[in-house]
């Protein structure tokens, strides 16, 4: 006995098998849903959210002063930027803040390793991502939070950081960066200092900063760079971070 094979459902199995992720996540965006599984995934949603957000409040309200340390997660432990991002969490713990990090390897782990050195409060901020991230061994598991979300994560780093410290890193660096810049420009949050280490690395893009968009298109102000400082040595970054409190005569509280 023969079966004629729908050639329609094979062209169809053939195509789903060939997708990709990405290309399957696009044509799931696109199909047509009704609007009672629009509620439904909807409010489910919303209840994962503020999930995140409580646990991330209660988490971290009660540690006191941090600072956030950025940086790339491919950095290895051998790098300089590794080392340097250690030296500076150390130091900083001596000096009573808490270290946030993004949880994860490369800078992060440096910075969670440094905090534990010192015995400080290490504070790892994790997110599940397809590749890179796993929770590093350094952070104080009443203190680590997972997170679903880029939006609700990326406000526990600016919502509970007394400054930022920031090393050489790609686009999640730059994210981070740039999203405390215009929190701060836009008069959303508070300004606290924001802090860039290594010379060399950052010296490109402030150049084109402040030549192209101040200087030759006035898309910031004249004193938006101000907002930034740019160190090479973890004994500077430490001062920008201490000096800035000192001045406003503001005191770690742990």
């Amino acid at each position: 006995m023969h079966f004629k094979t729908n050639s329609a459902y094979s062209r169809f199995n053939n195509k789903t098998c060939s997708m990709t992720d990405n290309e399957k996540r696009i044509e799931q965006a696109l199909e047509q849903k009704d609007w009672s599984e629009i509620k439904i995934k909807d409010s489910w949603q919303i209840f994962k959210i503020m999930a995140e957000f409580v646990e991330g409040f209660e988490t971290l309200a009660r540690i006191g002063p941090c600072v956030s340390i950025f940086g790339s997660a491919r950095t290895l432990p051998d790098n300089a930027s590794y080392k340097l991002a250690e030296d500076i969490a150390y130091k900083l713990s001596l000096h009573g803040f808490g270290i946030i990090t993004g949880g994860g390897p490369g800078i992060m782990e440096a910075g969670n390793k440094g905090a534990r050195l010192a015995n400080g409060k290490s504070v790892g901020l994790n997110i599940d991502l397809p590749f890179e991230q796993q929770a590093n061994p350094y952070i104080d598991m009443d203190k680590l939070i997972n997170f679903d979300y880029f939006f609700v994560r990326k406000l526990m780093f600016t919502k509970y950081a007394q400054g930022y410290v920031v090393l050489p890193g790609g686009f999640g660096t730059m994210d981070e960066l740039f999203e405390a810049l215009t929190l701060i420009q836009t008069g959303k949050i508070a300004r606290f200092p924001i802090v860039l280490v290594d010379k060399s690395y950052w010296g490109g893009l402030l150049d084109w900063i402040n030549k192209t968009m101040q200087k030759s298109t006035n898309n910031i102000g004249d004193k938006d760079l101000e907002l930034i400082q740019v160190v090479d040595t973890a004994d500077e970054a430490v001062a920008a971070i201490t000096e800035f409190y000192n001045k406003y005569s503001i005191k770690p509280n742990f």
